[in-house]
């Protein structure tokens, strides 16, 4: 049982625990390598090697309020979901059109990957995108572009690597979270119904994603 590892930690690193299930409650994913602002570049989590240390204990905890972990080492993404649907969050159509077409663009960056593993695109590549497929009929304002990808960002789906969000050129890090926030099923029904009429094609994303939508 949980308990019986809780009793074995230290003092540190119980605050450091209580600390994680906070965040992983309020943000639903975590990842090993995130962005280091000041380097410009992708660096280890503390958090995400401790989930890794004490998977079992931080699965159990959470089972016992009907949340269950679940950790995926090769993308390096841990996250919470309830089975329930409680503590759902419902994404606006804006910002569910951008976390489709930043899924999109994931998938046909990292096929042309080699070395680098980083995805990365910028406001520009995002906004034309959802114009080219028909998302959107109108110039998206300054305060939705930026609220959107205040959520993404929040929820560790992206991170900006400079400018702002309202900047065309800001490039935009896009973390393989995506593959877990939205299915491959969801992803070509969305494709489907929503872009079809433009001859675009079916969609069929690689990813190993985890059904559901985000907001867990």
């Amino acid at each position: 049982m949980w308990y019986k590892d809780w009793a074995l930690l230290t003092a540190e690193e119980r605050e450091h625990f209580s600390r994680i299930i906070n965040i992983l409650l309020a943000k639903t994913f975590m990842l090993r390598d995130r962005l280091e602002h000041r380097e410009k570049s992708l660096a280890a989590d503390r958090d995400f090697r401790f989930i890794e240390r004490q998977y079992h204990l931080f699965r159990d905890y959470l089972a016992v309020a009907g949340w269950e972990l679940t950790l995926e080492t090769d993308y390096g993404v841990a996250w919470v979901s309830n089975p329930a649907g409680f503590s759902r969050r419902q994404l606006d159509k804006v910002t569910t059109y951008f976390l489709y077409v930043l899924r999109l663009i994931y998938e046909e960056e990292r096929e042309k990957l080699s070395i680098r593993k980083e995805v990365i695109t910028t406001v520009m590549e995002v906004v034309q995108k959802l114009g080219y497929l028909g998302l959107i009929d109108r110039r998206i304002t300054d305060t939705l572009l930026a609220d959107s990808f205040a959520i993404l960002k929040d929820f560790n789906i992206i991170d900006k690597l400079d400018g702002s969000w309202t900047d065309p050129e800001a490039r935009i890090l896009i973390y393989p979270t995506i593959l877990f926030v939205i299915s491959n099923e969801r992803i070509n029904f969305l494709y489907r119904n929503l872009c079809g009429e433009n001859g675009a094609g079916n969609y069929a994303g690689n990813g190993n994603t985890q059904k559901g939508e985000q907001g867990d």
